[in-house]
């Protein structure tokens, strides 16, 4: 009798610990808690305010922000304003300050928050009665265990908590013509009760506004209520770079300094330089002179960042990043950099520039060193200039401390030699004789400031989707610049200022070996090859004609289904803008894959995933893709991918209200998340499910994990619970 209690009790626990386990795994989670806030306590009818949307990010997740291409892949945080005669919108809504990153998985440039987030949208208040009513949608991540999560709901500021005084005369309603149309409406007539949305604003500018006293404003729906107390203040925000691509910049400055350096301009200067200063009046003050010459160098061109720095800012920098115009415009300034270091034509100064800066150097002293360096840099200003351009071009597409800190490193590896030599003299005789190479340096930094110029015209393509230059037109010509290169290099291409070579020296030869080499990497680039240490310089993956490996997967995916006979029971609704990767076919509405399922006798594979899921595409890409998934998919199972961020209206007849948060669910994306929820407690994708057509789930769901042997043991264990189950129903 012991025996059998002892027996019970374990089987109570193992099966309490399975639960848990479970229960661990299926919750519904909510890693951003958002909070609501306004810019001024006081108001005149007229006048602007900030509504701030803040966001308190857990550990470990992201926020997508706003501020990007919403067909790149993931969800863009995105804001809904309803029309009210009370107020009008002023701009788009802005995210502070947001991180940005490269995914090779998206091939593309997004915007996230980690931490804490701050949206801000401007208003101007027309009505005393102030009612701003609206949605926003949003999607949050996490790498740890590869979850993604989308997200909506509404908001409501009114003028409860802020003294909303009328102007003293009637205001004239401002010109709107430089505003976006889609986001300052006025109507006419009163709110109806159904009021229709007016915008849902996807922004392009990152401004960092200030973060001003604020002071709370009801919040009110149908879900929650957010009082005085619970309202936060502005929350903290990040900068848009990282440490360790600011670091990362500094570094290729830097490099970009040492490499002036060389250049025809700079380096017969630096002896020249250097025996003034050990001729100065003994060698203690010959060195300290040598110092400040150095340190005047870096104040000149950090000085320069600075400026530009300021003329930019964050909106500015923004600008460039994403607008045609600015884009286009530095493609051709470095086109035309590029056309001066292959010795077409020479950018400089004008003279009387150099005549002026010149005679206050002769005067000597303290000041006299400042503007001898002054005078290095303007001499050297045809060799230095396109670099010096380029590097503030590239910092102006960031934050304003990029611009500072490039022009300190390249200052700092510029004026570095000049510092040295003066210290130790001796050095100087093991300094290569100036000739000929000089001028090859120059040519060479010529092509690459050509394939750097492609960039910009890429980003400015990208944006606007001209369609000009897709990836395989890019890689085309980056291997037909780098293939000239590698030829100047071995002296099979000579320019007008390049003097004869009689021979190729063995340095010269390794950096032909290493550009034909970097050629070779290219050219399965054209045949659809990811190139993945190069995917922030090239357009996405999406953007090219002839992938091989995609046809290659279609191709094998169609002959393979028919093999397997994986063939649909009907055609598969939405299948015209949704699809599943590697040729599979399947559903994408759940009724019709229990149907198939109950017709061929199979178990249904339930894909819970969204287009803006980062992890499901790279579990399609890892792990889905593997012969072994594949076999078992199109074999043995129809395929159910229930997308649950599209945004695709259901008719109207298949409305209904949820009984987990009692809101209407009106599109495919928030019926199938809604179903999610309310089914297996679990609001995280990817997630994936063994069922049968009755909706009995045959084994335990999984989410994210690379493991393709433990997603093939997932798959064949549904296979056998299957079976099992089935074969006892037929006994019966």
């Amino acid at each position: 009798m012991n025996e059998k209690n002892t027996l019970r009790q374990l089987a109570i626990i193992v099966w309490l610990l399975f639960t848990l386990s479970f229960a661990a795994q299926a919750q519904v989670l909510k890693p951003a808690t958002w909070s609501y806030d306004v810019s001024k306590k006081q108001v005149t009818v007229g006048e602007e305010v900030e509504l701030i949307f803040n966001v308190k990010i857990d550990k470990d997740w992201y926020l997508y922000s706003s501020d990007f291409d919403p067909e790149l892949g993931p969800m863009v945080t995105e804001f809904t304003f309803q029309k009210h005669p009370s107020y009008e919108l002023v701009g788009k809504i802005v995210p502070v300050k947001p991180k940005k990153k490269y995914d090779d998985i998206w091939g593309g440039e997004y915007t996230y928050f980690t931490g804490t987030a701050q949206f801000r949208q401007k208003i101007r208040v027309l009505q005393p009665d102030l009612l701003v009513k609206g949605s926003y949608e949003y999607q949050v991540c996490t790498d740890v265990d590869g979850r993604c999560i989308p997200f909506d709901d509404e908001f409501t500021f009114t003028n409860k908590h802020i003294n909303i005084t009328a102007a003293a005369a009637p205001a004239a309603k401002p010109a709107t013509a430089s505003r976006e149309p889609t986001t300052s409406q006025q109507p006419t007539a009163p709110q109806p009760t159904e009021t229709p949305a007016v915008t849902t604003d996807t922004a392009t500018t990152s401004a960092a506004t200030d973060t001003a006293t604020v002071l709370p404003i009801a919040f009110s729906d149908n879900t929650a209520t957010i009082t005085e107390q619970a309202v936060a203040a502005p929350l903290p925000v990040t900068e848009t770079d990282g440490e360790e691509g600011l670091w990362g910049f500094m570094l290729i400055a830097f490099g970009a300094g040492l490499m002036a350096l060389l250049t025809p301009c700079v380096f017969p200067m630096v002896p020249m330089t250097v025996s003034f200063f050990t001729n100065s009046g003994g060698r203690a003050k010959g060195v300290l002179k040598a110092f400040v010459y150095g340190l005047s160098i870096i104040a000149i061109y950090t000085i320069i960042g600075t400026v530009v720095a300021k003329l930019f800012g964050a909106d500015g920098a923004n600008f460039i990043s994403t607008h045609w115009l600015p884009n286009l415009l530095f493609f051709l300034v470095f086109l035309v950099f590029a056309m001066s270091f292959f010795g077409m034509f020479e950018i400089t100064l004008p003279s009387s520039w150099l005549t002026k800066v010149d005679a206050q150097a002769d005067k000597g002293g303290w000041i006299g060193v400042f503007f001898m360096a002054f005078t290095l840099v303007l001499v050297s200003f045809s060799c230095t200039g396109p670099i010096v351009g380029s590097i503030l071009v590239a910092s102006a597409g960031g934050e304003t401390i990029r611009p500072v800190v490039g022009m300190f490193a390249f200052s700092l590896a510029f004026a570095l030699p000049f510092t040295l030599f003066a210290i130790f003299p001796s050095w100087l005789s093991s300094l290569p004789k100036s000739g000929g190479w000089l001028n090859a340096v120059k040519v060479v930094l010529g092509f690459i400031e050509l394939a750097l110029a492609l960039k910009f015209l890429s980003v400015a393509d990208q944006v606007y989707h001209w369609g000009i230059l897709d990836r395989e037109i890019y890689l085309a010509l980056w291997i037909v610049i780098f293939t000239l290169m590698g030829f100047y290099l071995l002296g099979k291409l000579k320019f007008s200022h390049d003097s004869e070579l009689k021979y190729v020296s063995v340095p010269r030869l390794f950096f032909a070996i290493a550009t034909f080499g970097f050629v070779v990497y290219l050219i399965p680039g054209l045949f659809g090859a990811p190139l993945k240490a190069l995917s922030g310089y090239l357009p996405p993956q999406t953007t090219h004609d002839f992938d091989l490996n995609s046809i290659i997967h279609q191709n094998n995916g169609r002959n393979t289904a028919v093999l397997a006979t994986n063939e649909l029971c009907e055609p598969a609704k939405y299948d015209e803008f949704l699809n599943l990767p590697h040729g599979l076919t399947g559903y994408f509405d759940l009724e019709q894959a229990k149907a198939c399922a109950a017709a061929q006798g199979k178990p249904i594979f339930i894909d819970f995933t969204g287009h803006g899921c980062v992890n499901c595409r790279e579990m399609e890409a890892n792990v889905w893709s593997d012969p072994a998934v594949l076999k078992r998919l199109r074999k043995d199972y129809v395929i159910a991918a229930l997308y649950v961020d599209d945004r695709t209206e259901l008719p109207q007849s298949e409305w209904y209200t949820s009984a987990y948060d009692g809101k209407e669910k009106k599109t495919l994306g928030k019926k199938y998340a809604d179903y999610q929820i309310t089914k297996f407690n679990v609001n995280a994708q990817p997630y994936y499910v063994l069922m049968d057509a009755q909706e009995n789930v045959l084994v335990k769901p999984i989410a994210y994990d690379l493991s393709v042997e433990n997603f093939v043991n997932f798959l064949d264990a549904g296979v056998a619970a299957y079976k099992a189950t089935h074969d006892r129903v037929a006994q019966k």
